[in-house]
């Protein structure tokens, strides 16, 4: 199956970069390209692609505000930038991204970006992930998570331990000998249950549920 993708800057170098690196992937297709946020939205609600690169800082609309117009749609914004302020990964990601990438993490983190957030899965720079735990396991600390909706079981918990830790599907699959599919289910429903949007929600209410262990 090929990954459709949006590719969203407001830098004509930067568009024509990515879509070099993405179009050398054989299971990967640019299908459209966006200058600013405003753009981005309509191209995404037109051309309907599977994967939206999005950078955070554009004109008329940022990234972020793309990512939470397009929360509920069926693309999966991954944000794009130059830029790694905490302030800016809590936005994106609680804004509904499935994923944050710097530009200079390389072309190979990038096309693994992508293919995460087709496959369902949210993917941050390595550079930004620790800091990103250390501020869920501060804002544990600080405050209490709200009860599901239905209380988890117990396999859906040890799901959600796995997700707070960063695993992906496949490596969750992996270390509880379960099916691919089955993980998929159970992150679905967890998310219900919850009433969140992605995986990092999910590992936010994991940290202030203290379920994990700060250390």
């Amino acid at each position: 199956m090929t990954i459709r993708v949006l590719l969203a800057d407001d830098q004509a170098m930067i568009l024509a970069s990515l879509r070099i690196i993405l179009e050398d992937q054989p299971d990967i297709t640019v299908v459209a390209e966006a200058r600013d946020g405003v753009e981005a939205i309509e191209q995404a609600r037109r051309t309907r692609p599977d994967v939206c690169l999005v950078d955070i800082q554009m004109p008329r609309l940022d990234g972020i505000e793309v990512a939470r117009a397009l929360a509920d749609a069926p693309p999966r914004v991954v944000m794009v930038t130059t830029f790694d302020l905490d302030e800016y990964v809590h936005d994106a990601l609680r804004g509904g991204a499935a994923g944050f990438v710097l530009k200079d993490a390389g072309p190979g983190l990038l096309v693994e970006a992508v293919r995460a957030a087709h496959a369902g899965d949210a993917l941050i720079s390595p550079s930004i992930t620790l800091r990103l735990l250390r501020h869920l396991a501060d804002r544990a600390g600080r405050s209490t998570a709200r009860a599901p909706a239905q209380p988890l079981t117990p396999r859906e918990t040890q799901i959600v331990r796995a997700v707070a830790r960063g695993r992906t599907n496949q490596e969750i699959a992996d270390r509880l000998f379960i099916s691919l599919s089955t993980v998929k289910g159970h992150v679905s429903g967890v998310q219900a249950k919850l009433g969140v949007r992605n995986r990092v929600e999910i590992a936010a209410w994991a940290w202030e549920s203290h379920l994990m262990d700060p250390s």
